[in-house]
């Protein structure tokens, strides 16, 4: 007889859905793939490819991915962030100021593990050539941490036991996960050590004291670009089980969707946050060729897409996937009651 657990996620995992809205932002994405290709957006990349947030190139060309429009995205724009990707940043994370190369600036040409995991997804699903991308599958093996995760704040790797951090570990393990069977026996252990990680933590509570780490993960996001909420992990760990063939505990994962499905019983999400209201960002003054701290900006295709209690067809289709996968598993007795 199945458990209480097993019981709801079949139940969810069987729920029938109709279909979601359709996407209607033809002219609003078209904006941003001109921007891509004008003189400003390849002045901007060679400043800096990633900031400033959420306005540059970096930014337009993610969203664009996250809205499966990746393969619209001119190949000059393409070509010109791989360019200055690999003359921008270190081919390293220092752990101390000190180890940073003279003439380098620590918040601009050192990028992170979230960072470097986010823009590998898009090039990889662009179909990038592997050995162009190849730096960054050994980046992240390199700086794994012994919990089974990465942490993009470099203090982390001096202390005595140091901790992982959930927003730094997914995009890593989503760009590694896209790699399916060609992973070397070490990219997997770092994708099955990242999922065991996620599971310690019941996607969203410590795994020393059980509270939540962060409320704000509870509310969903899109787009969600380095930031984390429970449906993005969920999507992860239930792709990871497929993928792997591994076991998942129903307890990993039983209180993220009932959250999921007790939000959106019809199935049609909606995002409860946008990742860059209230945040700031770093701008380059080319008078000065200094930088500063001011509020950050957006654009027309991002806040059309990302509106609050706005049913999103990127959401939901995330979700209608995710229970197909919940299914598919309980189907194949891969998620189970126990603990190991």
């Amino acid at each position: 007889m199945p458990s209480m657990n097993l019981a709801m996620l079949r139940r969810t995992g069987e729920k029938s859905q109709a279909p979601g809205p359709e996407a209607r932002t033809p002219e609003l994405a078209q904006t941003s793939l001109d921007y891509l290709v004008s003189p400003e957006a390849l002045a901007s990349i060679k400043i800096d490819p990633y900031w400033p947030k959420w306005d540059s190139p970096w930014w337009h060309m993610m969203l664009l991915h996250e809205m499966g429009l990746t393969e619209s995205i001119p190949s000059e724009a393409i070509n010109w962030m791989l360019d200055f990707m690999e003359q921008h940043y270190l081919k390293s994370f220092p752990f101390k100021e000190e180890d940073v190369p003279a003439g380098l600036d620590p918040l601009s040409n050192i990028a992170c593990h979230c960072q470097l995991g986010t823009m590998h997804q898009l090039l990889k699903c662009y179909g990038v050539e592997e050995a162009r991308l190849a730096w960054l599958r050994e980046w992240y093996l390199r700086y794994k941490l012994p919990d089974g995760g990465l942490n993009c704040d470099e203090a982390a790797y001096l202390k005595p036991k140091p901790k992982s951090s959930v927003v730094s570990t997914l995009p890593p393990l989503e760009a590694m996960l896209a790699y399916g069977d060609e992973l070397s026996k070490e990219e997997l252990s770092f994708l099955d050590d990242g999922a065991r990680y996620l599971i310690e933590r019941k996607l969203f509570r410590s795994a020393t004291t059980g509270t939540i780490m962060d409320e704000a993960w509870l509310k969903l996001c899109f787009p969600r670009f380095y930031h984390y909420d429970i449906l993005r992990g969920l999507s992860f760990l239930l792709k990871w089980s497929r993928l792997r063939d591994q076991f998942l505990p129903a307890t990993a994962i039983v209180e993220a969707v009932r959250l999921i499905d007790d939000a959106f019983p019809d199935g049609l999400v909606s995002p409860g946050r946008q990742c860059f209201a209230g945040a700031s960002s770093r701008f380059y003054n080319p008078e000065t060729g200094s930088w500063s701290r001011q509020p950050a900006r957006s654009f027309p295709l991002l806040e059309e897409v990302s509106r609050e209690g706005s049913v999103s067809p990127y959401l939901t289709e995330v979700w209608q996937e995710a229970r197909v996968n919940l299914a598919s598993l309980l189907e194949a007795g891969l998620i189970s009651d126990s603990e190991s």
